[in-house]
């Protein structure tokens, strides 16, 4: 039988850990799975919750550390020195996995030895909130060669994947090697692309596989607008450089990824407008990031509806709210026909409703 080790960092989350390792463990049935909670030295006493819920259960360890080493050397112990399992799940303690989402990866991976990671629709919910009821009922797989998924994430510019929904193979984890330092942000949209140069990409269809809990602490929360797109061009430019120095040609791809991280800066900038936060908002650090990525990001569309917006000012433009179409029409016009990655995607899309449009796209 395949084994899942699951890592779950923890920094000041105890508070969340035994939903989350009951998530785990009493939520995969027929599974055999480890939890390794790695505590990050956190000051509120989620060392002792963590602790506690090892010696509660045989199938669950507990590390302490006595010094905060950061996430990213949290994430690397967990992965390359402790998970031994067929498959390994990394999971902050703040999220959850759904009922069954541990078979339905599995399956897929057992039957598709070429995939080196499964994941499929991360449910986002507030802290606070009663859990989204899930879809569970799986409708079939997607499976894409790593080249082709890559491609439409340089289409994109972003990986589509939260973090908990996924499930990769451990061999091939412990072969890219671990999370990047320098991305402390970014560093799991590199994984993804990482794994997905040395494999295969599966998706579980039809169903929630994760859900993602949203509050005050998220890190992402941490990083600006500009901050968070600069993060993204290393990010992508590290993959650009791994592929280039196995003998692809990547001058497509980095035109593709340079150009639109240059429309998503100039697109938070006219959606700021809209949302009257021009006043708040980095405009002059997201323009100046749309062109040391794309030196013709002047000639944009985007940039000129942006531009409209800087003359009328913000107070003009909350006048005209009602009758300006707003900055996220244009990103439906935009990026409808690359959205989905195929006709059911795009169906499975509209049948969910109140969740937020599929993310893997």
């Amino acid at each position: 039988m395949s084994s899942v080790s699951v890592v779950i960092p923890c920094y000041r989350y105890g508070h969340y850990l035994e939903q989350a390792v009951a998530s785990v463990l009493d939520a995969q049935p027929g599974m055999d799975v480890r939890v390794l909670i790695i505590d990050d030295a956190s000051p509120d006493g989620s060392g002792e919750v963590a602790m506690a819920i090892a010696a509660a259960n045989p199938r669950v360890e507990a590390v302490a550390h006595a010094t905060n080493r950061g996430h990213i050397a949290t994430y690397n112990e967990g992965l390359l020195d402790w998970a031994d399992g067929t498959y390994s799940v990394l999971m902050s303690a703040d999220d959850l996995l759904t009922p069954g989402s541990l078979r339905r990866s599995v399956d897929l991976l057992d039957a598709h030895p070429g995939v080196g990671f499964a994941y499929g629709y991360a449910v986002r919910f507030r802290d606070g909130e009663s859990l989204p009821a899930p879809l569970t009922e799986s409708r079939g797989w997607s499976v894409w060669s790593g080249r082709d998924w890559l491609d439409r994430r340089f289409r994109l510019a972003r990986s589509g994947i939260s973090s908990p929904e996924v499930v990769v193979r451990t061999a091939v984890q412990q072969e890219v090697g671990g999370y990047d330092a320098g991305l402390p942000h970014l560093g799991d949209t590199q994984m993804w692309m990482r794994l997905a140069s040395r494999s295969d990409v599966g998706y579980v269809r039809g169903v929630d596989q994760a859900w993602y809990r949203q509050h005050a602490d998220n890190m992402s929360l941490a990083y600006d607008e500009v901050a968070e797109l600069r993060q993204g061009r290393i990010a992508f430019d590290s993959i650009l450089q791994t592929l280039a120095a196995e003998g692809v040609d990547v001058t497509r791809m980095a035109r593709l990824v340079h150009r639109k991280l240059a429309w998503e800066a100039l697109f938070a900038a006219t959606r700021a407008y809209d949302e009257g936060r021009a006043a708040e908002a980095p405009i002059d650090g997201l323009v100046e990031f749309a062109s040391e990525c794309w030196p013709s990001a002047s000639r944009m569309p985007i940039f000129h509806t942006l531009r409209l917006r800087r003359l009328l000012g913000p107070r003009t433009m909350a006048a005209l709210a009602p009758v300006v179409p707003p900055a996220r029409g244009v990103r439906f016009l935009v990026e409808s026909r690359d959205r989905y990655d195929t006709t059911w995607e795009a169906v499975e899309a509209l049948a969910r409703p109140g969740r937020q449009s599929v993310r893997f796209a």
